[in-house]
């Protein structure tokens, strides 16, 4: 009796399931801690949520029978959630705040059943509130599980930074001793001169060759710690809630041709293009200099990445069923990121981005996307075996974009091709409520 129960609250459940989504989207809108989701389009908001309430229909209808592969199920679509809110700006309290204003809606539908319902026994409508209430729970847990691996891959990014940074200062003191070699074979007569680098230098008996390679050397390594000690700094103010956001109303155009403008010599001193490709002007509100760092470091990297071709940064409106947001694009003729950087973190916002596209692909013809994220899966996956050559403040510097973004309720998308180039994408909202004003106080 109990398995016919739940059969008919099944079939309740997907005729109304739409009626729960729009519940649902009103609550988030609603709710003034929940500010990032009110920029995104329908599609991007949703994402996974509607896969979840599948899940919870198909539990009640099937019974015992798929009581093993639900949860699994349930996990995957909750983890492939969780990842999307990471790219889409999301901080963790947002994510488990959302999920919970689902978990009311269900509610509410479950109790309004019961009502309309007198019949339905009162222990199958236990057993399926015990049935919702285990999978929001699970569905909870592995969002946040997921988001919180991303952050752990963000970390490991930074380790590997400043353990790339030690590396470089430890080959600079063996370069410097085998350079101080080869000064003592040159002033054999004046070695108690020779007591430091700058004394070295200034040894009118030391080689113009030698001298040349010493300076060369220094400059290269004091320069890349140098921007790396920038960036460290940078990012733990953006961790530690320090950067604040001045909102103007800009013109996206013109801010990002004087950046391409500006960054000319530093394409050109490699042979490369650096173009940019926008409509006559773009007025968006928003943080000019925020906005611009993002740009910046992503030009910067697409430069240092590229040998031939070179970078092209266009801007616009965002597509038909995204009018409250615009975008600009970084797209390089490089070797393709997961044959240069090698980034984890890149990985992830690129498996992010295509199952972006495919939910809203999906929804778009009323297919409902399930997708599983493992949980335990490193990101980029293997797809190309050959060595990587990741730079000194590589993880760093993408991090600061990631955060820069999330300050800014922006989403980060990413599209890369081996031998072909890589497409940073950056969505923006083109105004920012009031709700927003509030808590604009800090990052992460």
């Amino acid at each position: 009796m109990q398995a016919v129960e739940h059969l008919a609250l099944s079939a309740y459940l997907k005729r109304r399931r739409g009626v729960i989504l729009q519940a649902w989207r009103t609550a988030v809108t609603a709710d003034p801690s929940l500010t990032t989701g009110a920029a995104l389009p329908r599609a991007q908001l949703h994402d996974h949520i509607p896969a979840l309430l599948v899940d919870f229909e198909r539990k009640l209808a099937s019974g015992a029978s798929t009581a093993a592969e639900a949860p699994q199920r349930t996990q995957g679509d909750a983890a492939a959630h969780g990842l999307h809110r990471w790219q889409q700006g999301f901080d963790l309290a947002e994510v488990t705040r959302e999920l919970g204003r689902l978990n009311e809606c269900v509610v509410v539908e479950l109790e309004a059943y019961a009502v309309e319902n007198p019949g339905f026994s009162p222990p199958a409508m236990a057993d399926a509130r015990r049935i919702w209430a285990q999978q929001c729970g699970e569905a909870i847990s592995a969002s946040v599980s997921q988001y919180f691996q991303l952050q752990q891959i963000e970390a490991s990014s930074h380790i590997r930074d400043l353990e790339q940074a030690l590396q470089s200062l430890r080959e600079l003191e063996l370069e410097r001793a085998r350079l101080w070699q080869e000064a003592a074979h040159d002033l054999r007569g004046n070695l108690g001169v020779v007591a430091t680098a700058t004394a070295g230098l200034a040894s009118p008996q030391a080689s113009e060759l030698m001298r040349g390679r010493f300076l060369r050397l220094l400059d290269r390594n004091v320069g890349s710690l140098s921007h790396l000690l920038n960036d460290v700094t940078s990012l733990a103010r953006l961790q530690g809630g320090l950067e604040h956001l001045q909102m103007q109303s800009i013109d996206a155009v013109a801010l990002l041709a004087a950046l391409c403008e500006d960054l000319q010599p530093h394409a050109q001193e490699r042979g490369l293009y650096l173009r940019f490709d926008g409509p006559p002007t773009l007025a968006v509100e928003g943080d000019a200099v925020k906005t611009r760092r993002i740009a910046q470091n992503l030009i910067i990297n697409a430069i240092k990445y590229t040998r031939t071709g070179g970078v092209t940064v266009s801007c616009g409106d965002g597509a038909s069923s995204d009018l409250d947001r615009w975008f600009f694009e970084v797209r390089d003729t490089g070797p393709g990121f997961h044959a240069g950087p090698g980034s984890e973190l890149a990985g992830a916002i690129e498996e992010a981005t295509d199952q972006a596209r495919q939910v809203a692909t999906d929804h778009a013809t009323g297919v409902v996307t399930h997708m599983s994220v493992d949980l335990t899966e490193n990101y980029p996956s293997p797809k190309d075996s050959r060595p990587v050559g990741q730079q000194v403040g590589e993880g760093i510097g993408l991090s600061i974009v990631k955060r820069l973004c999330d300050l800014l309720n922006a989403t980060t998308e990413l599209e890369s091709e081996i031998g072909v180039g890589t497409v940073f994408r950056i969505l923006l909202p083109r105004s920012y409520g009031d709700g927003h004003a509030a808590q604009v106080g800090g990052a992460g």
